[in-house]
């Protein structure tokens, strides 16, 4: 084994682990495993409720279905009180948007989750832009902003991720992303 040496030092392990990682060639000893556990977390703040949820929803590349139920009932529609299943590609796109931001464990602040069709249709009837079709409908779709980070930052580094929808809503102060099929407006 590499580290059965008492030459190194725990140091120069994870400063040759860390080389390792980053050049790709990572050994296929079942230790070597336990150096690269990544659990994929996310912290919340719903902008209405005030209610927080920090939490592990993938580690070691398994989704956490407990934590995925949490996540359905926390994004609920807010006016119905409707759970809906989020697709999870939208949790693996908001860990790696802030990843990509240099914040993985910023907070994000929720705007909307899902959306029942009746509250798309009230809130398109009360003059909010909303589309008739609407990803927020399927639990594909979010409304964030990230404090600390401006609304044109938060859509370029989407933008930068090339994996669904940007909607831009400086007005607002937040952006919309899906994982629906890529565009932007």
């Amino acid at each position: 084994m590499l580290f059965a040496s008492k030459k190194f030092s725990s140091r120069s392990i994870l400063a040759l682990v860390s080389a390792f990682v980053v050049l790709g060639s990572v050994s296929a000893e079942p230790n070597a495993q336990a150096f690269l556990h990544n659990p994929y977390s996310l912290h919340f703040l719903d902008l209405h409720t005030g209610k927080r949820l920090d939490i592990v929803y993938r580690d070691d590349g398994a989704y956490d279905t407990a934590a995925l139920t949490r996540l359905n009932d926390y994004l609920r529609d807010r006016r119905t009180g409707d759970v809906h299943a989020y697709d999870p590609r939208v949790f693996d796109l908001l860990h790696d948007l802030l990843t990509s931001l240099g914040l993985p464990n910023g907070e994000i602040d929720v705007i909307c989750g899902y959306r029942t069709p009746w509250t798309n249709a009230y809130l398109h009837s009360h003059g909010h832009h909303v589309a008739v079709h609407s990803l927020h409908m399927q639990a594909m779709a979010i409304d964030i902003r990230v404090p600390g980070v401006s609304t044109a930052q938060l859509r370029d580094a989407a933008l930068a991720l090339h994996r669904g929808g940007v909607g831009y809503y400086p007005g607002d102060d937040f952006v919309h992303v899906d994982v629906g099929r890529v565009r932007r407006w």
